[in-house]
């Protein structure tokens, strides 16, 4: 199992807070319109077959349905999936949600979508490298995959949690471990090593004064990173 349970107690703790836009996932409501887009700029998603990997309580994968894929999202906590249930049902979304580990869809699943995403999850599991696997046998041969992170250098860690989770209380305190996050460079390794070709790295900013998020070229924080399936 590819997971840390002290992470998912965290998150259960707070997985009902989903769709509260000004809670504890305010940062993600605010940036879910960039990432959306970022993926939906990149590949047309009209009745493709998407995964959403950690999908917590559906932000990203409603956005998606609602760009027009065929979506599916996991998540190993039972809150999260419950409460993105509740709401696509609430909203009348089909979305069809599942719990358990995305490794669990092997190998009945085995090249089944033709998108995966799996952003900001990465530095949440033990082992990095089995998660961009799993991801990589989800996804069809030229299919196309989305992850996102936060560089490890000093600067994130003076951004990402002594700014985001003590300075400005964007975030619980404890939400990030330094010694988790991930380099670009670890990140495209794993990708290459398991039969991903990187198309594109990108950066997101943060301003505090104006709180507005862009998407750019600084990856020394916060990065997505687009790669396809050969």
């Amino acid at each position: 199992m590819n997971i840390d349970p002290k992470e998912k107690e965290k998150f259960n703790k707070i997985a009902e807070e989903w769709w509260d836009s000004s809670g504890k996932f305010a940062p993600l409501h605010k940036i879910n319109p960039l990432r959306a887009n970022y993926i939906s700029d990149r590949v047309d998603l009209d009745n493709k077959q998407i995964l959403d990997v950690a999908c917590g309580g559906g932000l990203l994968t409603e956005a998606l349905f609602k760009k027009g894929g065929l979506v599916s999202g996991i998540d190993i906590s039972d809150v999260a999936i419950h409460t993105a249930k509740n709401h696509a049902a609430s909203a009348n979304i089909d979305i069809n949600y599942v719990l358990g580990e995305a490794e669990e869809l092997l190998p009945e699943n085995k090249e089944r979508f033709d998108v995966v995403t799996c952003l900001e999850a990465i530095e949440h599991v033990p082992d990095p490298n089995q998660l961009v696997k799993t991801c990589s046998d989800l996804c069809k041969k030229d299919g196309d995959i989305f992850f996102s992170t936060i560089n490890r250098n000093p600067k994130s860690f003076l951004f990402a949690i002594i700014g985001a989770e003590y300075i400005l209380n964007l975030l619980p305190k404890g939400t990030h471990e330094y010694e988790k996050f991930i380099k670009p460079s670890e990140l495209t390794t794993m990708m290459e090593n398991n039969g991903l070709v990187v198309k594109e790295l990108t950066g997101m900013s943060y301003n505090p004064l104006t709180k507005n998020y862009w998407l750019g070229k600084n990856v020394d924080v916060n990065y997505l990173i687009h790669a396809k399936k050969i």
